[in-house]
């Protein structure tokens, strides 16, 4: 799917699978789970003494998990000194996006974004093919949202890492604790022109599908696309939750045309299905239509 954002078209992945890139069997068996796209991750799940192994695994993993037309994404490592080696290893045409941990401040962005500026010369892929996803995990990041959210024209979007965001704020992964930060990551998302990703919940819990299904409604309907997940039964229900169905099309188109319709009649509010509708409606209805387009 592609998503009209404020500054350019993007696109939207409503399921994004993290699989272990040194994990042989996980890499192989990953197309099949039918996610958006696979997270091919260098970072939480591969022990420091495999990292090395695993950047060298990522170019055959990413040939694998892609076989069902599916992005490939790579989530790298913190701090500095192991994102480059990461990055010399994984920026490559096949690789969509770099999935970047513990973002606090612009300034992480500006170095990553500078660094895979040169690696792409190098390769001579096109500039500015490699998309950025930045990973909330401290309460200090939130006052620094906005600048994040700007920090570079490789962002695509921004997503809370429950986990570590909770240990930072000295709290449980809660949905009552986590519905603030994700709010204040959606709302900067918004206003940068990127994607707002995530769900208020802890993203470890993936025994209860049916709970997992109603915090995803839930993100849905606060203004979320899509999401990270960690285990591939959670990948049908991000699909499901997080696309729009047939009815809200329908609705949707119906309601933009009657508005059109009053509009070229010279009214500014119009009624539809014993409601009144005026742009902000209409707009939340075109933005419905384009995700789904």
């Amino acid at each position: 799917m592609t998503y009209d954002s404020p500054k350019t078209n993007v696109p939207i992945w409503r399921s994004m699978l993290f699989v272990p890139a040194h994990i042989e069997k996980f890499v192989d068996k990953a197309h099949q789970r039918g996610a958006d796209a696979y997270i091919l991750d260098l970072e939480d799940s591969v022990p420091l003494a495999e990292k090395a192994a695993a950047r060298q695994m990522v170019g055959a993993g990413a040939a694998k998990v892609s076989q069902s037309g599916s992005a490939v994404l790579v989530r790298i490592n913190h701090p500095l000194r192991l994102a480059v080696r990461d990055l010399e290893a994984v920026v490559d045409p096949a690789i969509s996006t770099i999935v970047i941990p513990k973002v606090s401040q612009a300034e992480q962005v500006k170095a990553i974004d500078s660094i895979i500026e040169e690696l792409e010369t190098e390769q001579r892929m096109e500039p500015g093919h490699t998309r950025l996803i930045a990973q909330i995990e401290s309460a200090d990041a939130l006052p620094h949202l906005d600048e994040i959210a700007t920090s570079s024209p490789r962002m695509l979007g921004m997503i809370l890492g429950s986990e570590d965001f909770s240990a930072s704020a000295g709290m449980k992964p809660t949905p009552k604790g986590l519905f603030a930060p994700n709010q204040a990551v959606l709302f900067a998302c918004r206003r940068a022109g990127i994607l707002p990703l995530g769900f208020p919940d802890s993203i470890a819990d993936f025994s209860d599908l049916e709970k997992f299904r109603a915090i995803i409604q839930e993100a849905r309907s606060l203004g979320f696309v899509g999401a990270f997940c960690i285990h591939p039964d959670q990948v049908a229900i991000l699909n499901e939750a997080f696309s729009p169905s047939t009815a809200e099309l329908n609705h949707a188109q119906r309601l933009i045309n009657t508005f059109e319709k009053g509009i070229s009649e010279g009214r500014g509010a119009v009624e539809f299905e014993g409601k009144m509708i005026d742009a902000p409606i209409v707009a939340r209805a075109r933005e419905l239509l384009s995700m789904a387009s």
